[in-house]
């Protein structure tokens, strides 16, 4: 055992040693890479670092941290019910919308990319707009009103399937549905663009290699042909996908209030929310952030495990 940790460090060294002589020779590089660098640690890696430190402090702003241990985390998932309800609606709505949000992305995407040019941009425009759009998810307020005069309880009113209106935003039955369809049809954003930008760029000689290695449909053509060459157009979609699914707020915000009915459709952002900007409780709303980032993290371990698998 010895023998083989002392071969590891041996090994390690002479790697730590060509690591810093490549840079070294690659000065200028690192000198342009500068601003860039420093101005990412400053503003993303030290928040995260400060972050995971204040989770294991009491901290609120006016007063010194004082150091709790793991205090913080043993309320969180011992003591808060409210988180506990949290999670549970965060991975309802992560595993429900997440990857069908993903796969409507793609197929629109590749549906997309077989019309006419001019006709791709207007559909392009059409399927995008609802995510840049600021909260015009709001509009779903006015669909489903919780009186006679919303859209959705007039019509089944009219059918006949309801006698009295239905208060969507209230009845914890309907909260969390709506509020995933509503995030479903915002869901084509950034990735949808990378889809569209990385069907674009897929080489039009490598099909017809492939009718000649015996590709016989548009199914094959898509899994071992075009899946392979948009391997990283897949991964940063599976990563806005999952950061959106996650970070879930504004939409439950808007439409059920914060705290909803019987926190029917709260969030862990929801909740790092109330702890971080209403109790101004930082040390507590820190650790819900850093359970959040570690969640997260393994989220998209597991994906990219499933993207290798691609095209084989």
């Amino acid at each position: 055992m010895k023998e083989f940790f002392s071969k590891y460090i041996k090994l390690r060294k002479r790697e730590a040693i060509i690591m810093v002589k490549k840079a070294k020779m690659s000065k200028m590089c690192y000198a342009f890479l500068a601003p860039y660098a420093i101005l990412f640690a400053m503003f993303f890696v030290y928040p995260v670092v400060a972050s995971i430190y204040y989770s294991f402090t009491y901290y609120n702003i006016l007063e010194p941290p004082r150091f709790l241990g793991l205090q913080n985390y043993v309320s969180l998932i011992l003591e808060d019910d409210v988180f506990l309800t949290s999670v549970k609606n965060t991975l309802m709505i992560a595993v429900i919308t997440g990857p069908l949000g993903y796969i409507m992305s793609f197929l629109f995407a590749w549906l997309i990319n077989e019309l006419p040019r001019w006709v791709r941009s207007i559909a392009v425009i059409v399927f995008y707009a609802p995510s840049i759009a600021g909260n015009c998810y709001v509009i779903f307020s006015v669909f489903f009103r919780g009186d006679a005069y919303g859209y959705v309880n007039a019509a089944l009113m009219n059918l006949g399937i309801i006698d009295t209106p239905i208060l969507w935003f209230i009845n914890p039955t309907y909260m969390l549905p709506i509020c995933m369809v509503v995030i479903l049809w915002m869901s084509l954003g950034t990735g949808f663009l990378s889809f569209v930008a990385g069907l674009q760029g897929v080489d039009k000689a490598q099909f017809e290699a492939g009718y000649m290695d015996g590709v016989k449909n548009r199914w094959q053509e898509l899994w071992y042909i075009t899946l392979p060459n948009m391997k990283p157009m897949l991964m940063f979609g599976a990563v806005m996908s999952i950061t959106q699914a996650f970070g879930v707020a504004d939409v439950t915000i808007a439409l059920c209030g914060n705290p909803s009915t019987d926190y029917a459709a709260s969030t862990i952002v929801t909740h790092l929310i109330d702890y971080g900007s209403v109790r101004f409780e930082m040390g507590y709303a820190c650790a819900i952030a850093t359970i959040l980032f570690l969640m997260m993290i393994l989220c998209n371990k597991l994906i990219q495990n499933l993207l290798r698998r691609v095209g084989t």
